[in-house]
């Protein structure tokens, strides 16, 4: 019998028991991170060792660098993950770890560790999505949750506005352009903050005015959509202009002028969809969702509307793997089960690219 069809039936034979726990491996970018989770729900254990460090001098992510320093780290903090939960590796019901999307070298790294457990210890092998993973933090957060709600995803990458439902996902609303992360980014790069800039953006944004500079509010075409880019060149040109004329500005005024805009946008179509569609709970997901302007707003404006938010913890908003551990316990109770010829994807998808049709 192959191992496919091996893990097929004892995951069959999990779903039986009163307590399932799986270790779980994150390697998508620069955290290195393993966690284990217990059905779903419970956190037992989340490690993470951010590379953060070492990448501030290059103003970003090497990928190179984070694959070197993944292979060197993932069993170190397994073995953590594993001494914080008070387990041993053959207590372990099941091995899940991110598939994609990310950097191909650092998911690779993570597949190929988290392959070689599940094989060397006969246990099912779940290959994740990551921002099913994000979706997902809000079930440790809250383990009441259940579909449907409707989730914001906002991410360096990712800005999606998602239906999550029984049988899966739609895709209510996404960027035209660039991701909010992104976009935050980019700004905090234009005033010369340094790497992780979204965070810095954001400390530097709580000291400024967020009307002291008018930049422009996005419409895209899509009732639901978001779009970034226009806002972010419209940013970059009041900065170099202030320079070109040698005006003296407040860098903190600038920052909360742009964080202010994107997260209205963020803001107004979420909050219109859950007028327009009847959504009564909204859920954060994302490393942007640890934004304090934007959990600010959102708590304000769903608590007028009298829409339950959940927003996970912030030690659950950026990268780690308990969230993976989440996402793979759903996975499982669908016969998710990998075989180990699964490969990394660094483009992968929740959803196809069928838009919903309102």
């Amino acid at each position: 019998m192959s191992y496919l069809a091996r893990m097929k039936t004892k995951a069959e034979g999990l779903l039986a028991q009163d307590k399932v726990r799986i270790l779980a491996i994150e390697s998508s970018c620069d955290e290195t991170a393993a966690a284990v989770v217990e059905n779903g729900r419970r956190i037992l254990s989340n490690q993470v060792y951010s590379q953060i460090p070492m990448h501030i001098p290059y103003g970003g992510v090497v990928p190179e660098i984070a694959s070197r320093s993944h292979i060197e780290k993932l069993d170190a903090v397994t073995q953590r993950a594993l001494e914080e939960a008070g387990l041993a590796l053959e207590e372990m019901d099941a091995i899940a770890v991110t598939q994609g999307p990310g950097l191909v070298g650092a998911l690779l790294t993570g597949l190929s560790y988290a392959k070689g457990l599940a094989f060397g210890l006969d246990k099912p092998l779940l290959a994740t999505n990551h921002i099913f993973g994000h979706i997902c933090a809000n079930y440790l957060a809250y383990p009441d949750l259940n579909p449907p709600f409707l989730c914001l995803v906002v991410s360096g990458g990712h800005s999606h506005l998602i239906e999550v439902e029984e049988e899966g996902f739609k895709l209510l609303g996404c960027t035209q352009d660039d991701a909010a992360g992104e976009a935050f980014d980019k700004a905090a790069r234009v005033l010369g903050l340094p790497y992780p800039g979204g965070p810095h953006l954001d400390d530097l944004a709580e000291q400024g005015d967020p009307l002291a500079f008018q930049l422009p509010l996005p419409h895209p075409a899509g009732a639901y959509d978001f779009s970034f880019s226009g806002l972010k060149t419209a940013f970059i040109n009041l900065v170099h202009r202030l320079n070109q004329k040698g005006e003296e500005f407040s860098p903190a005024d600038l920052a909360a002028s742009f964080r202010h805009r994107v997260v209205e946008h963020l803001c107004e179509r979420t909050m219109k969809a859950c007028g327009e569609l009847g959504w009564d709970t909204l859920a954060l997901a994302g490393g942007v969702s640890a934004n304090r302007l934007l959990r600010r707003e959102l708590s304000a404006k769903c608590e007028a509307a009298g829409v339950r938010l959940l927003m996970p913890p912030l030690s659950l908003c950026g990268d780690n793997a308990a969230m993976i551990g989440a996402a793979a316990y759903a996975q499982l109770l669908r016969s998710g089960v990998s075989g180990l010829e699964v490969n990394a994807a660094p483009a992968l998808r929740l959803f196809s690219e069928e838009r919903v049709k309102r």
